[in-house]
């Protein structure tokens, strides 16, 4: 049973399904790890010295603790989109579901993440890899948008 690769105490597990495991945040975490503040793509600049400021992690990727969640991606079909096996999804169901943004979805008794595509009578989830078929969704399948894909850690 794998866990997170975020340290003890600022998740809760709730759920492991064949495609995504599930974690809350642990809201009474104290998370805060220091911040260089900007640092440039560019040209180097001396970092070392400005670095004072903290960052809570939990403040920064939570914006509503009671509707957000993690889940780890497993499988291939968002690679395109930037996740890959083993990335952490913070995912916000609060947020509105439309067309074009990355969602956490429950189709036919099994969860997904893909990016919606919302037209007038079907909605579809498309995949970010040819490997994989886009699902069409209509009113005779048991779906719901679980939720929207706000953030991604990734190991690099």
């Amino acid at each position: 049973m794998n866990t997170p690769d975020f340290p003890l105490g600022i998740y809760k597990r709730i759920v492991l399904t064949p495609n995504l495991e599930f974690f809350m945040p642990e809201e009474e975490s104290d998370l805060n790890v220091p911040l260089l503040g900007e640092v440039r793509a560019g040209f180097p600049s001396p970092a070392g010295d400005y670095m004072e400021l903290r960052l809570d992690l939990n403040r920064e990727l939570v914006r509503n603790p009671d509707a957000t969640f993690y889940a780890r991606v497993r499988g291939k079909s968002m690679i395109h989109a930037g996740l890959d096996e083993g990335d952490v999804l913070v995912i916000d169901r609060s947020l509105e579901p439309v067309s074009g943004k990355i969602a956490v979805c429950y189709v036919d008794g099994e969860f997904t993440v893909k990016r919606i595509r919302i037209e007038k009578d079907v909605c579809w989830l498309l995949p970010a890899n040819d490997d994989f078929e886009p699902i069409r969704v209509t009113a005779d399948n048991d779906f719901i948008v679980w939720g929207i894909v706000s953030y991604v850690i990734k190991k690099v």
